[in-house]
């Protein structure tokens, strides 16, 4: 479902709204849509999107951690944001078989393990094998290849989302 907020109508939010909204573009960092709202007003919606993503690309590698770790495990996790939900049930993750419900779980705990924080992927228009194909690929990667694709695949979940809420 697609929700659009035209430009005028964002200008006039109040904070609360406004955090309401924005607050999970970036999966539970409220203070990326905080920052966001302090810069009002926008002209259009390319330029809210392209400050918060300016937002984001400007954080310190302790707020990259943060984000990262704000992010589920894809299949395992069942306290998950409604934007989360709706976007792994558009995979079909939620319909894991057994066998690749234990592989994402095994995968999971040894990403996670290996590099601290959870493995995340822009799972929109990507199915279950996709995700399990790009999961065994890049749980080989070093961290500093792996550290700049997790903020690679968080602009891109960003993205998708704010693109639904605004024209």
């Amino acid at each position: 479902m697609k929700t659009i907020i035209s430009i005028d109508k964002i200008n006039q939010l109040t904070k609360n709204d406004f955090i309401s909204i924005f607050g999970n573009i970036f999966e539970k960092t409220k203070w990326i849509a905080d920052s966001a709202y302090r810069l009002k007003p926008y002209k259009n919606s390319k330029e809210l999107l392209k400050t918060m993503m300016k937002i984001y690309e400007n954080s310190t590698k302790q707020d990259y951690l943060k984000i990262f770790n704000s992010h589920p495990e894809l299949v395992v996790e069942r306290n998950l944001t409604k934007d989360s939900k709706s976007e792994q049930n558009n995979s079909n993750l939620n319909q894991c078989n057994d066998e690749e419900f234990n592989e994402f779980q095994i995968l999971n705990s040894k990403y996670k393990k290996k590099f601290g924080f959870p493995f995340i992927i822009a799972v929109k228009g990507k199915n279950k094998g996709k995700i399990l194909y790009n999961f065994r690929k890049r749980i080989k990667n070093e961290i500093n290849l792996e550290f700049k694709e997790a903020k690679e695949q968080v602009k891109k979940i960003a993205h998708s989302r704010l693109n639904k809420i605004i024209d």
